[in-house]
């Protein structure tokens, strides 16, 4: 998977590869952009053309071979997801004494370490950014560049502060990428000592393109509805689950409509009665979270006048009627209420108690 397969910001990753042809490529950089823009995969491309042991060059510029031992290694950290559930598993094996002192990473390259928040506050710790302090000045054992990659901007003060210490002297062989949907998230002074690069997102006509020739199963319809709902990542089209989606719609649907006709909630119960504990149901929970925000930006959208920008679509009508109930006031309670719901899975409160107080407080009837 050369640079070329890399999709959308095209300008940003020439920049960066001619500093990697000039040998000025800076000590740490900030990638910036919404989840799921490339930020992620980018970093690892760019960690490879630094140690490949058979570099190449294409249109001009540094590539990476991607089958030396260097790149292959590296690439497979690329399923950042299921390896973090790995580690988090293998963290949960350990004896409680052990499991308190340990601190979660991803590394399948003995010179590429991944650090990703630690749960369950979902924060860089400072205990992660230590292992970087041991590791940093050592030279790298196979390749030529020792790489960190921090992938969440949600530092720990005491983490940020220590990170802060390594940005003002890093050694001349190591990179560190930080990556964040968000620069302004990190503390003013890692910026300034980082270069900033933020990744836009691709047009919804470029996403649709992408999944004609990557989902040729689904119909034009469906790659329409997907590019919309991506805003523009072409990561979270690549992994998106339409039927998942679609039933949690239905569900979000039937949720919003039992608060804004009031009277009978039979049906609103049997829907929430099967948002259960456990981890598959926190997954089910925040995929209805998720779809109930899309749903009040569409209404908001069409109360503001702008159906344009209405992202379902595929169920316009039905908004339309929806939005004929709800006023702006009305939006603003639920997207209130909904934060609530989210502040209350974090206190594992019953969820699908949660869920029916949030329809029943938003009840117009």
């Amino acid at each position: 998977m050369p640079f070329s397969d890399f999709h959308g910001n095209a300008e940003i990753v020439h920049r960066l590869r001619d500093m990697l042809a000039r040998e000025r490529f800076p000590h740490a950089v900030v990638l910036a952009g919404g989840h799921g823009c490339g930020k992620y995969t980018l970093a690892l491309m760019l960690a490879q053309a630094l140690n490949c042991l058979s570099p190449v060059t294409t249109d001009g510029l540094p590539d990476f071979c991607g089958k030396c031992a260097n790149c292959t290694r590296i690439a497979q950290s690329a399923d950042l997801d299921a390896l973090f559930t790995e580690a988090v598993e293998a963290r949960e094996n350990m004896r409680e004494a052990d499991k308190k002192e340990t601190r979660l990473f991803v590394q399948t390259h003995p010179d590429v370490l991944v650090i990703p928040p630690d749960p369950p506050q979902m924060m860089i710790k400072v205990d992660q950014v230590r292992r970087v302090i041991e590791t940093i000045y050592y030279r790298p054992a196979e390749g030529r560049e020792r790489v960190y990659i921090f992938t969440d901007s949600a530092f720990m003060k005491e983490a940020a502060n220590s990170l802060l210490k390594v940005l003002e002297e890093p050694p001349e062989f190591a990179t560190i990428f930080l990556l964040t949907e968000n620069a302004g998230e990190l503390l003013p002074t890692i910026r300034s000592r980082s270069m900033v690069f933020q990744l836009c997102a691709l047009s919804a006509e470029e996403i649709e393109r992408y999944l004609a020739e990557n989902r040729p199963e689904w119909k034009a319809a469906e790659r329409a509805l997907v590019a919309r709902l991506c805003e523009g990542a072409v990561g979270r089209a690549r992994s998106f689950d339409l039927a998942v989606y679609v039933a949690a719609r239905a569900h979000a649907i039937a949720i919003l409509n039992s608060a804004l006709r009031g009277g009978e909630h039979s049906e609103l119960f049997k829907i929430t009665e099967s948002y259960r504990a456990g981890a598959e149901g926190r997954e089910k929970t925040e995929q209805l979270i998720r779809t109930l925000y899309s749903l009040l930006r569409d209404l908001a959208s069409i109360e503001a006048g702008a159906p344009e920008l209405v992202r379902n679509s595929d169920i316009a009508s039905e908004l339309k009627r929806m939005a004929e109930s709800a006023d702006f006031q009305w939006i603003t309670a639920a997207s209130d209420r909904l934060a609530e719901v989210e502040r209350g899975m974090r206190r594992n409160l019953l969820r699908s108690l949660s869920l029916d107080a949030f329809a029943g407080a938003l009840e117009k009837g």
